[in-house]
């Protein structure tokens, strides 16, 4: 097969656009947590992290879910359920990307590495997590309360108040949408056996749970604006103007009506994270001006 042809099956795997939930608010709580400017070192070294850790995410994610994914419908044709990737060529890449993932972290400083083994186990145990609990959503939200902590101690080798305040948002924004996520797979689930809110409690309840959860997101980044000793009115007007794209999304999701899930998940969820870091970076800006 041609190279390019086989990056792109790759980047269909691994869901690379998926990136664009997690680094944008990664680097915003960068910009929030660092209490000396970060060299552009530390910076690169966070960027890579994030995508290593994603990427080995996916990777498992993939190889566990095979038996699940060749059956369902939905993703029946992915590339590893339909065979055009092998399973050593997605073990492979899990295993470079722990790897640079573990590396990073020794080269970031000595309490990063020491706790570069709880990531990769939570990233192992989400796929594993929707056979054994009603709750895979929150498991895949702990792992992005994770991101805010892990750079803070990156940065300052530390874990503060704040960093787990912005976990806090990061978690229940998280679980909340993948819970709207899982919604795909309603019926599938259920025939199967696997695990799910929507399966546990009927998608009427799963659809107010998710809300439940992007208000905690909602009042944790108000709290993080209180505790962050940097915050001007930009800041808040940010904050309700990411309010209205969280109601949007769930605007387009009704329980009788679930055909606009793509549209909520992957657009609106886009626009959520790079708001809220454009959002700090300006407050940022004029902080610095005003100051």
């Amino acid at each position: 097969m041609k190279l390019s042809y086989r990056l792109k099956l790759y980047s269909e795997l691994l869901k690379l656009e998926h990136t664009i939930f997690a680094l944008p608010f990664g680097l915003a709580s960068l910009l929030i947590l660092y209490k000396k400017p970060p060299t552009i070192t530390e910076v690169i070294y966070i960027i890579f992290a994030l995508v290593a850790a994603r990427t080995l995410g996916m990777a498992l994610n993939r190889l566990v879910d095979k038996p699940f994914d060749a059956k369902n419908p939905r993703t029946k044709n992915w590339p590893l359920a339909k065979g055009l990737v092998k399973d050593w060529e997605v073990k492979l890449i899990a295993l470079l990307s722990a790897g640079a993932f573990v590396f990073i972290c020794y080269k970031i400083n000595k309490l990063a590495f020491m706790l570069s083994p709880v990531v990769i186990f939570l990233l192992w145990f989400y796929p594993f997590s929707k056979r054994i609990t009603y709750f895979p959503h929150l498991v895949l939200g702990l792992v992005y309360f994770l991101i805010p902590i892990a750079i803070d101690v990156a940065l300052n080798e530390q874990i503060s108040l704040i960093a787990c305040i912005l976990g806090l948002a990061m978690a229940s924004w998280v679980s909340g949408f993948d819970i709207l996520y899982s919604l795909q797979d309603y019926e599938f689930d259920k025939k199967i056996g696997l695990k799910s809110i929507p399966v546990r409690f009927g998608i009427k309840n799963a659809l107010r749970i998710a809300k439940g959860l992007h208000l905690i997101t909602f009042f944790s980044l108000i709290l993080t604006g209180i505790l962050y000793p940097k915050t001007t009115f930009i800041y808040y007007t940010g904050l309700f103007l990411i309010s209205a794209f969280l109601v949007y999304e769930h605007s387009l999701i009704k329980e009788n009506d679930l055909s606009k899930i793509n549209k909520a998940f992957f657009t609106t969820n886009g626009f959520i994270s790079i708001a809220f870091f454009i959002v700090v970076l300006i407050n940022n800006f004029y902080f610095q001006i005003k100051t």
